[in-house]
């Protein structure tokens, strides 16, 4: 373990800048781009547990949840930990922290489902002793949609090199780039167009997410992304994205993504004009 702030027993997996060029129209870190760093505190997590070359199951999950903004120039760190292991998943816990001030500005648990036979026993033991508790905020579980009726298309595409990650996979960061377009379609498709978000200096501001990964399209693969609004309060919006195999409709990843409209000069959340709201409710989605 490194750094001043670092909590006893927890591993810094990360460390750098947010440059100009991450940032999103709502003026601060990009959603995608956290993933991107996640992608590699994950990594060296997976790699100090002794996990290379033991196998996964399918599935793995992320929640996270963001406590306050990261703007161009925020120098962050990443903090990492095993936090439960049992016979089929391994949780862990990553803790994006302000490096100014100690701050933790973004709390993620992520959930790797795993090929138990095959990890050595020493491994699991090892694992076992390095289990830390988990000091940010519970995990609420969302309810989820009944069916996908009612969903529009918001992202279209295909994979590209540019796409996968080191080992030949599909990235974090490619999945969430296509997620975040289908938040901005959707956007757009109640009204809160670039034309309007510019001229009234409001942005969609993301609190919450739960990206499910089920398996990963390969280089060349066609994806869509389909959305609905499963949320609607006076300046809340959730939307759950489907990415899927456009051929049969094969979900490859789901995103819960909570957010709110956020008035860029006062930073606080806005209530959404009333026109929005009533395009919104057009596509609400029912949930179990």
């Amino acid at each position: 373990m490194s750094g001043a702030n670092a909590m006893e027993g927890w591993t810094e997996t990360w460390r750098g800048i947010v440059s100009p060029w991450e940032c999103d129209t709502t003026e601060h870190f990009t959603i995608a781009y956290y993933f991107d760093r996640l992608a590699d505190a994950a990594s060296t997590t997976a790699g100090s547990l002794g996990l290379a070359g033991v196998s996964q199951s399918a599935g793995r999950r992320f929640d996270m949840r963001f406590v306050r903004e990261l703007r161009a120039g925020a120098s962050f760190h990443v903090l990492s930990a095993p936090l439960a292991l049992d016979g089929a998943s391994l949780r862990l816990g990553h803790q994006f922290v302000d490096s100014a001030n100690g701050e933790v500005t973004a709390w993620v648990e992520e959930t790797l489902g795993l090929v138990a036979a095959r990890m050595p026993r020493e491994t699991h033991d090892a694992i076992g002793r390095r289990l830390l508790p988990w000091p940010g905020p519970a995990v609420e579980r969302r309810p989820e949609p009944n069916n996908f009726e009612g969903f529009i298309p918001t992202a279209r595409d295909r994979v590209k090199p540019m796409d996968l990650d080191p080992d030949g996979g599909f990235a974090l960061a490619a999945f969430v780039h296509r997620f975040t377009t289908g938040c901005v379609q959707a956007l757009a498709a109640i009204g809160a167009t670039s034309s309007y978000l510019e001229a009234e200096r409001r942005g969609y501001s993301t609190f919450e997410l739960a990206l499910q990964i089920t398996r990963s399209p390969r280089l060349g693969n066609p994806v869509l992304v389909e959305t609905g609004i499963v949320h609607l309060g006076n300046s809340s919006i959730r939307f759950v994205h489907r990415m899927c195999d456009p051929a049969d409709g094969g979900e490859f990843a789901r995103l819960g993504q909570f957010g709110v409209q956020l008035d860029l000069d006062t930073r606080r959340p806005a209530a959404m004009p009333e026109a929005l709201r009533a395009a919104a409710a057009r596509l609400l989605i029912p949930v179990g």
